[in-house]
C-alpha cells in the first residue's frame, strides 16, 4: 500500500492542525477493458478485488456497482462473525474467514473495529439441547472453539437474560463460540476500498450492468453498464440478492431465491449487552453497537422479494421475543428498522466458483451468513478466479453441488427460520 495513505500516531499528528485528509479511494470512471471486471462493491466483491492485487498482483480491476460502495447488504447487516458451523467443509470456510478477521484492522491499516465480544447461541428445548451439543462436539474435534453452558451460566455470561422456568421461551442452555463477536460493517467495506484503490483498483460506482457479453466460443469477453461497453476476459459476480438476474444475462438460471431480511436498532443507551446472543428457535439475534443501539436481527420474510422493505409483523414478533427474553429492554424505543435482499440456495450453503460460461465466476447464495465471511470468501474467490479453478476451501461449493447431490446441509447452523 502506499505509504502516504497509511494512517498513525504520525498522520494524525500532521492533520490535528486542521489539514484536509485525503479522499480514502479513487472515484474512478471505467477504462474501455481490464484484466479482471468484479461486479458488486460490497465486501465480499471489495475484499476479491484487494486479495487478487495484493496476493496475486492483478491490479488491472475494476469493481463495478449499480448503486454506491457498500451500500446493499454490506450495510444492511447486524455484523455477527462466528465459525460455528456443523459441516466440515462449512467449518474450514468460516474459520478461515475468521482467522483473517483477526488481523484484518492491521491488514488493511484501516479499523474495521472487530470485537471478539463472543457469540451465545440459545436452546429452548430438548431439540435445540441436542442439536447444539451436537454442534459442540463437531466443532471441539474440529479444532474449532465452541462450549456448551448451562442456563445458569449463560445468564452468568450474558446477565440481562431471563432464563426463569415462566418465561415464554425457556432457556435451558447455549453455545458459546468466544472467538465470535462483531465489526463495524461500514468500516469493513471502506477498508478494503481504501486497500484496493491505493493497489490501483478502479472502483466505479452507480454502473448498473445491463448485458454480460459472450464471444463466438461462448466464454465471456466483458459487460455491457449504463456508463458503456467494458472488455474483461474474467468476470467475476458477487451481486448477493441479485446474483440470479446478471447470471440470467449470461443464459443461466440459478439455484437461489431472495427474500427481505430485516432488522432494527433501538435507541442508545450505556453499555448493558456483553455479548452477541442468538435464538434459532425463536427467531431472534440482539447485540450491542459501539454507539450504544442494540442492534437486532428477525428471520427471513415468507416470500421471495428484491425488496429492501419486509413485512411489519416480522419485526413486531421478533421484537415481542426479545423482549421476553430480555425484560429489562422492555422500555426501550426503536430507532430505526431496515432489510436486506438475501440470497438462498436449497443447503444453505453459498456458491463460489466457476460458472459453464468459461471466465464468468460467481460468488453467491450466502443467505444470512455473508458478513462474517467477507474477508474469507474473497480471499479463495480471488485465488479461484486467478487459477481457474477452485480453490481447495471453496471446491466443495461448486454449482456442480446440485447436479450430483453432494449438498452441504446448513439450514440449522445457518441460524435462519426457514
Amino acid at each position: 500500500m502506499d505509504s502516504r495513505s497509511s494512517f498513525s500516531i504520525f498522520s494524525l499528528l500532521a492533520h490535528a492542525g486542521g489539514r484536509a485528509w485525503d479522499r480514502q479511494w479513487r472515484d474512478a470512471q471505467p477504462k474501455s477493458a481490464y484484466d479482471v471486471i468484479i461486479v458488486g462493491a460490497g465486501g465480499h466483491g471489495l475484499a476479491t478485488a484487494y486479495y487478487l492485487a495484493r496476493e496475486h498482483g492483478i491490479r488491472d480491476v475494476a469493481v463495478i456497482d449499480k448503486g454506491w460502495l457498500g451500500g446493499g447488504n454490506t450495510g444492511r447487516n447486524t455484523t455477527i462473525i462466528r465459525s460455528n458451523y456443523l459441516q466440515p467443509e462449512s467449518v474450514a470456510l468460516y474459520e478461515h474467514a475468521l482467522k483473517l478477521w483477526e488481523g484484518l484492522s492491521q491488514a488493511l491499516n484501516y479499523n474495521v473495529m472487530y470485537s471478539a465480544r463472543g457469540v451465545l447461541m440459545l436452546a429452548h428445548n430438548h431439540h435445540d439441547v441436542q442439536v447444539f451439543k451436537r454442534h459442540v462436539h463437531a466443532n471441539r474435534l474440529a479444532g474449532i472453539d465452541n462450549e456448551w453452558l448451562t442456563a445458569e451460566q449463560a445468564k452468568a455470561f450474558c446477565p440481562p437474560l431471563e432464563i426463569g422456568p415462566h418465561v415464554r421461551y425457556p432457556v435451558l442452555g447455549g453455545a458459546l463460540q468466544r472467538r465470535g463477536g462483531v465489526a463495524r460493517h461500514d468500516a469493513v467495506a471502506w477498508g478494503y476500498a481504501r486497500a484496493a484503490s491505493a493497489l490501483g483498483i478502479d472502483i466505479i460506482q452507480n454502473c448498473a450492468v445491463t448485458a454480460i457479453h459472450r464471444g463466438p466460443d461462448g466464454a465471456v469477453t466483458g459487460v455491457e453498464t449504463e456508463k458503456g461497453r467494458i472488455d474483461a476476459r474474467r468476470v467475476g459476480v458477487v451481486a448477493a440478492g441479485h446474483t440470479s438476474v446478471l447470471m440470467g444475462m449470461a443464459g443461466m438460471r440459478f439455484p437461489l431465491e431472495s427474500f427481505p431480511l430485516q432488522a432494527l436498532v433501538s435507541e442508545p443507551v450505556k453499555p448493558v449487552m456483553p455479548c452477541v446472543v442468538m435464538s434459532n428457535t425463536v427467531h431472534a439475534y440482539i447485540s450491542q453497537s459501539d454507539k450504544g443501539e442494540l442492534v437486532i436481527g428477525a428471520g427471513t420474510d415468507a416470500y421471495t422479494s428484491y425488496s429492501q422493505i419486509g413485512g411489519l409483523h416480522i419485526s413486531c414478533e421478533t421484537l415481542a421475543a426479545i423482549c421476553e427474553m430480555f425484560p429489562s429492554f422492555r422500555r426501550l424505543r426503536m430507532l430505526r428498522n431496515w432489510g436486506g435482499v438475501v440470497d438462498t440456495t436449497p443447503d444453505r450453503s453459498p456458491i463460489i466458483g466457476l460458472t459453464p460460461v468459461p471466465g464468468l465466476f460467481v460468488n453467491c447464495g450466502w443467505g444470512t451468513g455473508g458478513f462474517k465471511a467477507t474477508p474469507g470468501s474473497g480471499h479463495i474467490f480471488a485465488d479461484t478466479i486467478v487459477r481457474g479453478q477452485p480453490h481447495p476451501i471453496a471446491a466443495p461449493f461448486s454449482l456442480d453441488r446440485f447436479a450430483d447431490g453432494r449438498l452441504i446441509d446448513e439450514a440449522a447452523a445457518a441460524a435462519v427460520a426457514h
